[in-house]
């Protein structure tokens, strides 16, 4: 339903805008709990966590046990409560579903059938029973391949489990071969445990709000060149990484990316923060800016060959010259008050008749 089909229906109806880096916040923390019960944690997306129950039974005893840690740990996480020892806080509500099962497809279509606060537990052995009656929905289907098998009369995982496999392989080829393998619960995927990666973090706090796309992108090359020069990034490239922002008035904005090749480039890195500031840039002024680099891959030798390269080295000398002189400069002139002496120009709005609005001064720091 879009926004508009909502107002029409409820004329009084109140939109709140969203905001990425709380949720990002909270789903963290739901993580962190998670980790507690088991080392086997998987983020599958915003949201969505497998959690590996293979030898657990040693510690917490049968499925049921299991579980009611794994809830114990969603409740601490998502309603802020410290432990469970009485019956009024195991009763706490909370909007989480759990399923158990063997596979993550079986615990996932066993957690959307849960109520919120509740949990689904599928036994062992009881896989394809469980799955029969199911609507073919849960199958990770695109629109056609829903609408072929609908045509066909097939509705449920059970109805599409009990024709031959290979007649489903030469109707739809391998994604039918795959589609038919979930429903007669035959996939048991794992869970792959997540590596937390230390990210490396650079953060711009402006003294009023910017709402200009141009200082924005100009902000964000400071915070890349910031971060390409942190001790632990020396000797990786960066393959993952994600911006967000503290708006005026106390929403967020969120973006992550993950590159298509790993580079130590700082065009490369900016040119997706680029465009998604054009495609979609945030719905206020910006307070604060923080860029993570969240993933890494290991570097290579046309590193070694870009730091060599001589128009590289000269541009390096002329930099250090440049930071050098302006050094010199802010120890002789200091401004009244402590304020800065030195300024960078920016082009800000090229277009615009009025000449103050063409440029921006920015403290220039070397």
């Amino acid at each position: 339903m879009t926004v508009s089909q909502a107002i029409g229906l409820c004329s009084t109806l109140r939109l709140i805008e969203p905001d990425p880096v709380h949720y990002d916040e909270q789903f963290a923390y739901l993580l962190a709990a998670l980790s507690e019960v088991s080392p086997v944690v998987e983020a599958a997306e915003l949201g969505l966590v497998y959690v590996g129950g293979d030898g657990l039974e040693g510690i917490y005893g049968g499925n049921h046990k299991i579980v009611d840690a794994i809830m114990s740990c969603v409740r601490r996480a998502t309603c802020g409560v410290e432990n469970d020892m009485s019956i009024a806080t195991r009763r706490t509500p909370h909007a989480a579903r759990v399923g158990w099962g063997v596979g993550k497809f079986t615990a996932w279509v066993a957690a959307s059938r849960a109520k919120p606060s509740e949990a689904v537990v599928v036994p062992l052995g009881e896989e394809r029973n469980f799955l029969a009656p199911q609507p073919i929905a849960v199958l990770p289907l695109d629109t056609d391949t829903h609408r072929r098998l609908r045509r066909l009369g097939i509705r449920t995982l059970g109805a599409l489990a009990t024709l031959p496999e290979a007649a489903i392989t030469a109707q739809f080829g391998a994604v039918g071969r795959r589609l038919w393998q979930l429903a007669a619960g035959r996939v048991v995927e794992p869970v792959q445990g997540r590596v937390e990666p230390e990210p490396i973090a650079a953060a711009l706090s402006f003294f009023s709000p910017v709402g200009e796309r141009e200082l924005l992108v100009h902000a964000l090359d400071q915070l890349i060149a910031r971060a390409l020069k942190h001790p632990r990034r020396i000797g990786w490239r960066v393959h993952a990484l994600r911006v967000r922002a503290e708006l005026e008035g106390g929403g967020s904005w969120l973006t992550a990316h993950l590159l298509k090749e790993p580079t130590a480039d700082a065009g490369r890195i900016a040119a997706p923060l680029r465009t998604r500031l054009e495609l979609s840039p945030p719905v206020g002024g910006v307070e604060r800016l923080v860029l993570e680099f969240t993933g890494f891959a290991p570097g290579t030798t046309e590193l070694q060959l870009f730091a060599r390269d001589a128009q590289a080295a000269a541009r390096a000398g002329q930099q250090r010259a440049l930071r050098s002189a302006a050094r010199e400069i802010r120890m002789r002139v200091k401004g009244e008050g402590g304020r800065a002496v030195l300024y960078h120009i920016i082009e800000v709005q090229p277009w615009s008749r009025l000449p103050e609005r063409r440029y921006a001064l920015i403290d220039y720091e070397p």
